[in-house]
């Protein structure tokens, strides 16, 4: 049996109990540095200086709340403790080490001062060297010169999108762990073009990078995942010159309490999690698959929703179901669907009130995606406005009857496409015309328009994305549960 006892010098508890463990012979270790540690024990008139907690590996693995701490180890087996000031219990647990301490003098009972492994930035350092011990930290890690800028060495070493990253520190990326139940080392998905394994750990170091909230990892995880599904083609969306990224629209309960944006300037700036979600993704693209622009990402012109597009879906006053609904999950969880978007423009309409007219309108944005005479070979994600929301809630019509009626009125004549007609030298081949008057739709399906809602308040507005190339050929949506990654 030993009996030890953990001090630290800024304690005043810790300075009233030092003198009569000195004078029991007590090993004392302390929490302190070296002068500190010295100067405590030259000004309370110590016989030795106490030994050094190197690391605070002891105190660490003891877990302890406070100092004074008094021990009784039995090799490595912790079989009584005391943490402050307790007479009684410092006689007991004396008693049993066959140590006597003299306790006169001393106040019945003080509690003590919170333990150095209780400071945030200790604590981290801690967690962070635990898990790298026990395997959940794997990552090798990159060196930065004690003279350089660690925000310029890591876009010298290629691992930002341009814009300046948060170092990922094992601190930070230990904590971005902590918001998930998964394993570090579990893979979340393989990402394309050169087939990287995104652990959850990978992900993590690119969410922090990103400059992610904790409470939004889970969100960045399932869209993660989703992106990786082979029906969303990730490789194909890297590689080809259109300048689609993937867009994330966050449906549920949990996008409110994590802070997400649904209302004004949702798919702009001004919003942490929004952006950082959007960013953590493509960072992820980037650095763990390959995916860099110029070399493997082809993009002719690309566009600012490949730094970062993600959105909240405004549910609570939606005309219509939540989206993550009308893809097939329950109501109370939160879904993420990714999609391959180009940059999002406006359709503007302030004088329509019927649902029939504000539904012709809206389908006049959506021709316009690619080009009008291109058909069936591109889907697109629609974003309701509130105002307009409020034109369909007034008249009933469910996202299902609005995705209708834009896939009604989104035809066009046979004529009106061809290549030639009016000039412009795009369009249907006119072998493929039979009839002349043949309506051609705009998409492949009803539902190949995907409706979502959000926005602020003011403004009779809407937004259109268009996808890349839709369907098998190309890229499908993907919804995904947030729930298995909490």
């Amino acid at each position: 049996m030993e009996l030890v006892a953990l001090v630290k010098h800024d304690c005043p508890v810790c300075d009233q109990v030092l003198p009569a463990l000195d004078a029991a012979g007590v090993r004392v270790l302390s929490q302190s540095e070296a002068d500190d540690t010295a100067a405590q024990a030259a000004r309370l008139g110590l016989r030795a200086v106490p030994e050094l907690d190197d690391e605070l590996a002891l105190s660490a693995r003891l877990d302890l709340e406070a100092v004074p701490a008094l021990v009784l180890l039995d090799g490595e087996a912790e079989t009584a403790r005391v943490e402050g000031l307790h007479r009684a219990r410092y006689a007991q647990i004396a008693e049993r080490a066959g140590v006597h301490i003299a306790l006169d003098g001393l106040p019945e009972m003080r509690p003590g001062c919170a333990s150095r492994t209780r400071e945030p930035e200790v604590a981290a350092r801690l967690a962070a060297r635990a898990a790298r011990r026990a395997g959940r930290l794997r990552a090798r890690e990159l060196t930065v010169g004690e003279l350089e800028d660690p925000f310029e060495a890591l876009f010298e070493r290629g691992v930002t999108d341009g814009l300046p990253v948060i170092p990922p520190t094992a601190e930070r990326v230990v904590e971005m762990l902590d918001a998930t139940s998964r394993d570090a080392q579990d893979v979340v998905g393989v990402v394309p073009p050169y087939d990287g394994e995104a652990t959850v750990e990978k992900v993590a170091i690119n969410a922090v990078m990103a400059g992610c909230p904790p409470e939004a990892f889970p969100v960045v995880l399932a869209a993660v995942h989703a992106a990786c599904r082979p029906e969303f083609a990730l490789h194909g969306v890297v590689a080809t010159t259109h300048p689609a990224g993937p867009t994330i629209v966050v449906s549920g309960p949990l996008a409110a309490e994590i802070g997400m944006n649904a209302e004004g300037n949702c798919l702009g700036q001004g919003n942490r999690a929004n952006l950082t979600i959007g960013r953590a993704l493509g960072l992820v693209v980037r650095n763990v698959g390959g995916g860099r622009p110029r070399e493997e990402d082809r993009a002719a012109h690309g566009q600012p929703g490949k730094l970062a597009s993600c959105f909240a879906e405004r549910t609570w006053d939606s005309p219509f179901s939540p989206l993550h609904v009308a893809r097939g999950l329950d109501a109370e969880e939160t879904g993420v669907t990714v999609m391959a978007t180009e940059a999002p423009r406006i359709v503007v309409d302030q004088l329509a009130r019927e649902p029939d007219a504000l539904a012709r309108s809206l389908a006049s944005g959506l021709e316009a995606v690619a080009h009008v005479r291109q058909r069936l070979a591109w889907d697109a994600l629609l974003v309701v406005g509130p105002e307009h929301g409020r034109v369909f809630a007034g008249a009933g019509w469910s996202r299902e009857r609005l995705q209708e009626e834009l896939f009604a009125r989104t035809m066009a004549p046979a004529r009106s496409l061809v290549r030639g007609a009016g000039g412009i030298a795009e369009g249907l081949d006119p072998a493929w015309v039979d009839d002349p008057d043949q309506a051609v739709a705009k998409f492949a399906a009803p539902d190949r328009i995907v409706v979502a809602h959000a926005g602020g308040d003011a403004g009779l507005f809407s937004m259109v994305y268009g996808s890349w190339v839709g369907g098998e050929a190309g890229s499908v949506p993907v919804t995904e549960a947030v729930s298995p990654w909490r």
